[in-house]
């Protein structure tokens, strides 16, 4: 009988954080810029220069781990971790090993199989390194050391997970859980959280976990997904050949979606970690704690239950606002000004989404307002506009934050109530479609539809559609 494999992962994932400064020393933490231009001689590693903490990556980290149920380190401390490489000014980063910051915490996903808790091991501070950026043209490797010294707290979890799905699932928790914080905008693609994949096999039942791999080089949730499948495929032909798997760092190639050795994997001595001299301990009171408790704004896991109470709105409706801070903030301003959740949740769920997904921009990236928002329901309910010229107001708000009341007066866009003059176009239609007119009396619903659409034509699509229904109905009868 054919071996059972269980898959064993945990990860640990880097998250840059929100401060507008670097952890040690002023330079700007903003994306992008020309290389090199976002230093100074701390961040560049220059001999004599003195670090200094910022105290906003301390309460971002601390407000992290009390919304992932850890506890702090109210004595905590920064280590040397002693390396070369040339992405690293100083050959050291400043982390935590000894004293980190949080400790023992753990997060709730959902499962298949019910609830499930992920443990957190610590989460501790640590700075970037820069970046390398390989030349193929010169044949040679050039350095930005912009991003060194950007601030990341680094969350270890628990051997915790068994599959993609979890792992995924943990990663979105997180994800949101910091989003809401504020403590970071947590986007892959620009590599303000990343994630190391942690990954061994074992027989089902076994007790002893396997030997793992680390996996880098991961910058989004489906690269993580193909990481892990195709690793846990690599260990298990290893196994089955009866050869052993080696200890090592990988890196993941999505494209080619194979990953390949790039070192063997050190252990915390090839380090030789000590504490820094230059930074002195942090001291935590409980009153400090308290503050940063007292700030933590509503999580996601508890504006869906206020969602529901509250605005009475659908389970599934709920969710996928909840599912963005962004979005469930625009509900809420929009909700707030007009007080007609289940139509703005319509909005957002209907053409907000299909506008973001047809041009392939994030929720975060949204620029209109809730007041604008607002403004265009109001027109819509009272039927001072209706549904179709609705949609297309939308996309220009959508675009430009137009302000709907002014765009519709002066584009003449307002629904016409004038019933005379609609009679006059409806009889005109009428008059001008013999054929669709017999086949209505002839039974064909269609023909109704067809002459509707005639006479939205006609108005420019500026008339009520329920208005236009009701007099076609009456005088189709008549005829």
């Amino acid at each position: 009988m054919a071996k059972q494999y269980e898959t064993v992962i945990g990860l640990e994932v880097h998250v840059e954080l929100a401060t507008k400064t670097k952890i040690f020393c002023s330079c700007s933490t903003a994306f992008g810029g020309a290389p090199n231009t976002h230093t100074c001689p701390v961040c560049t590693g220059m001999p004599g220069s003195l670090p200094v903490l910022n105290k906003q990556v301390v309460e971002y980290a601390m407000a992290v781990g009390l919304a992932t149920n850890c506890k702090i380190h109210q004595y905590s401390k920064f280590d040397r971790k002693n390396y070369f490489y040339p992405d690293n000014p100083q050959n050291y980063q400043i982390s935590q090993l000894y004293l980190p910051i949080c400790y023992e915490g753990g997060v709730e996903i959902d499962t298949p199989a019910g609830k499930k808790v992920i443990g957190i091991h610590e989460i501790h501070m640590e700075e970037d390194a820069g970046k390398l950026i390989h030349d193929e043209w010169e044949d040679c490797s050039l350095v930005d050391y912009n991003r060194s010294g950007v601030p990341l707290i680094e969350i270890v979890s628990e051997p915790d997970m068994r599959n993609a799905d979890e792992v995924i699932a943990y990663l979105d928790k997180l994800r949101l859980i910091i989003q809401y914080l504020g403590a970071s905008d947590c986007k892959l693609q620009e590599g303000s959280m990343r994630a190391d994949v942690n990954l061994s096999v074992r027989e089902v039942g076994a007790e002893k976990f396997g030997t793992r791999t680390e996996m880098k080089n991961l910058n989004s949730f489906k690269a993580v997904a193909r990481a892990i499948e195709g690793e846990r495929a690599r260990q298990i032909e290893l196994l089955e050949e009866g050869k052993q798997v080696i200890q090592e760092t990988r890196r993941w190639d999505d494209n080619k979606e194979y990953s390949y050795a790039m070192r063997s994997k050190e252990d915390a001595q090839d380090y030789r970690y000590f504490p820094d001299p230059d930074l002195v301990p942090i001291i935590i009171s409980d009153e400090w704690i308290q503050a940063v408790r007292d700030r933590q704004p509503e999580l996601r896991t508890e504006k869906l239950e206020r969602y529901k109470k509250e605005f009475d709105i659908p389970d599934y409706d709920a969710r996928i606002i909840t599912g963005s801070k962004k979005l469930a903030d625009l509900f809420e301003e929009t909700t707030a000004i007009c007080k007609k959740p289940k139509k703005v949740a319509n909005w957002i769920l209907g053409e907000t989404l299909r506008l973001l997904k047809e041009k392939d921009m994030e929720p975060e990236e949204l620029r209109f307002s809730a007041e604008n928002l607002a403004k265009l329901i109001n027109l819509t309910d009272a039927g001072t506009i209706n549904g179709s010229v609705a949609k297309e107001v939308f996309e220009v708000l959508f675009g430009e934050d137009i302000d709907p009341e002014q765009y519709v007066e002066e584009k003449g866009l307002k629904t016409v109530n004038d019933e005379g003059a609609l009679r006059t176009v409806i009889k005109d239609v009428l008059a001008n479609n013999p054929q669709s007119v017999s086949d209505y009396k002839g039974g064909k619903a269609k023909a109704l539809g067809f002459l509707v659409g005639q006479t939205m034509k006609a108005m420019k699509g500026k008339a009520d559609p329920g208005s236009v229904n009701r007099i076609l109905k009456e005088l189709l009868d008549e005829a």
